[in-house]
């Protein structure tokens, strides 16, 4: 065989497969997109939370296009049961290497099928707070009221205690008045207040009485139920609404005094009186 021929020998043998196997991986590609959206819009059809949608899609599409992948390297010639031999042993030590990616992993696919919250609850794990924006395989995102984020490994909250408070929160507002107020008059005007107030949920029903007989005030609790997103803002203006109210009707809000006396020139003790 002339050396001159080697080229264009080598070009019609392994030509028709190289060419084969980059037609196989671009349909491959286009086949692994198609059946991915095709799955995205069969499961919006279902009661299905969104990072799980996202996985399963995720998952088809890779399974779809390592599929691929093996057909064009057996049309390329490659023999492919030594290649699968030698990515399972590779895996190994990349798994033993990656061990703190894939305990990220597991309980992330925890947390997705056990769902201990969900997608806009607001939660508090791990000495941290906030409201869910996402959930993924490697962490849970949380949003907090001054649009600062917290990202969480999924593995530090496996296994601690959650508190989840859901989609809605309750306000625990206080506000003192006198003992010689009418105190009567002062609930009626919490109530009225609450009742106004457009981010205050109707159910469940708000929690308003005498909390406390304080020194120098009645405290009055104030506990409504409102939107997590409107948490900062209800109770704000239920504060403002409050204080305007009773000033309104001249009902007092004290505020600590302190009285001191003075026997044959020498302070005595400071004695509070309210």
């Amino acid at each position: 065989m002339s050396l001159k021929n080697i080229p264009v020998d080598l070009l019609i043998k392994y030509g028709l497969q190289v060419l084969g196997a980059i037609v196989i991986l671009g349909v491959g590609l286009l086949l692994a997109r198609w059946v991915g959206n095709l799955v995205q819009k069969g499961l919006q059809r279902q009661d299905m939370e969104p990072p799980i949608r996202t996985l399963l899609v995720r998952f088809i599409k890779v399974l779809v296009i390592a599929f691929t992948l093996v057909v064009a390297l057996d049309t390329f010639g490659v023999k492919v049961a030594p290649l699968i031999a030698g990515i399972g042993i590779a895996g190994v030590g990349i798994g033993i290497a990656l061990q703190g990616v894939l305990s990220n992993v597991m309980a992330g696919l925890s947390i997705i099928f056990t769902k201990p919250y969900r997608v806009g609850e607001y939660i508090e794990i791990a000495g941290v707070y906030g409201q869910v924006e996402t959930i993924d395989i490697f962490s849970t995102k949380l949003v907090h009221a001054d649009r600062s984020r917290v990202v969480i490994p999924n593995r530090k909250i496996v296994g601690e205690i959650l508190h989840n408070y859901g989609t809605t929160r309750q306000l625990t507002l206080t506000v003192g008045i006198g003992y010689g107020s009418n105190i009567s008059e002062a609930l009626a005007i919490a109530q009225d207040v609450v009742a106004k107030n457009p981010r205050v949920l109707k159910d469940p029903a708000p929690a308003i009485g005498i909390s406390m007989l304080a020194d120098s005030a009645i405290t009055i609790s104030v506990q409504p139920w409102v939107k997590v997103g409107d948490y900062g803002s209800a109770q704000a203006e239920v504060y403002q609404a409050l204080v305007e109210r009773l000033r309104a009707r001249s009902i007092e809000i004290p505020f600590p005094q302190r009285e001191v006396r003075l026997v044959n020139g020498v302070s005595a003790a400071p004695v509070r009186t309210g």
